[in-house]
């Protein structure tokens, strides 16, 4: 889970949601991964999309084109699982480093506590009741596209003074960038570069950290005489512990106040 308290929720784009609405058996035997993203603050429904396997790749490819339409959030939440997040180091997976490169930190809520992701669950539960199985992933997406729409435009919501959510959203001042900015530090950094096989070379000897950021810049920030805050970009991986040249995870934080829905 994320290792510090969820960013603030007072406007359009500062936070979203991101998940799959489980999966399903379709009419011709195949499984359905509907991937959901939100807004948190106008409920208003990016993206409700079909997809025949919760691959990396697909994903990212509908969460760029989510980016491109509507612009970047300051923070996407998710639950623990793959392909938001891994057991790597600091959680990262290959699309949460992407995330974090474009600026966008990733928060993740407890296991078993998706109250704390209460808003989009709310939303996925208006889903279920309003679009059945189809025969495929076709007629599947076919059933969501009005969906959204009805949704964001002629559903009003109590949260919003009986509003919809497209009267209150806007698209984010922060575009998507025509390049992936390179990750950099601040002055008083130590900067290593990740091997390819996931380790970095301290004090002349070799340490693991993730082969998620292989290749990557990860920066080093004392904290005393033997321990090293361990960081890529401003996600905190860890504390490296120089006595044993070990790396301690950062720890959780116990997050019990559910989101309103």
């Amino acid at each position: 889970p994320y290792s510090a308290p969820f960013g603030e929720c007072c406007a359009p784009n500062q936070s979203w949601s991101a998940d799959f609405k489980g999966n399903f058996l379709l009419g011709n035997g195949r499984r359905c991964y509907p991937l959901t993203i939100s807004d948190n603050f106008s409920r208003y429904l990016l993206l409700c999309r079909a997809l025949e396997r919760p691959r990396q790749e697909e994903v990212q490819y509908w969460f760029e084109w989510v980016f491109r339409e509507a612009g970047l959030p300051e923070v996407i939440r998710t639950d623990n699982g793959a392909p938001f997040a891994s057991l790597a180091l600091g959680g990262l997976s290959q699309l949460s480093k992407w995330w974090i490169k474009l600026g966008i930190k990733p928060e993740r809520i407890q296991p078993g506590k998706p109250a704390q992701n209460g808003r989009h669950e709310r939303m996925h539960r208006t889903l279920k009741e309003a679009v059945a199985p189809q025969t495929d992933l076709q007629q599947q997406q076919q059933r969501y596209d009005p969906f959204v729409e009805e949704y964001n435009w002629d559903r009003s919501h109590e949260a919003l003074e009986r509003k919809p959510p497209g009267s209150i959203h806007c698209l984010s001042p922060r575009s998507y960038p025509a390049k992936l900015p390179e990750v950099q530090y601040e002055s008083g950094i130590t900067v290593r570069q990740v091997r390819h096989k996931g380790e970095i070379k301290w004090r002349g000897e070799l340490i693991y950290v993730s082969e998620v950021l292989a290749k990557e810049p990860i920066g080093l920030k004392p904290i005393d005489n033997d321990k090293w805050e361990l960081r890529y970009s401003f996600h905190l991986l860890g504390v490296l512990d120089e006595r044993n040249k070990t790396i301690i995870k950062a720890k959780s934080s116990c997050r019990t106040k559910a989101s309103k829905v």
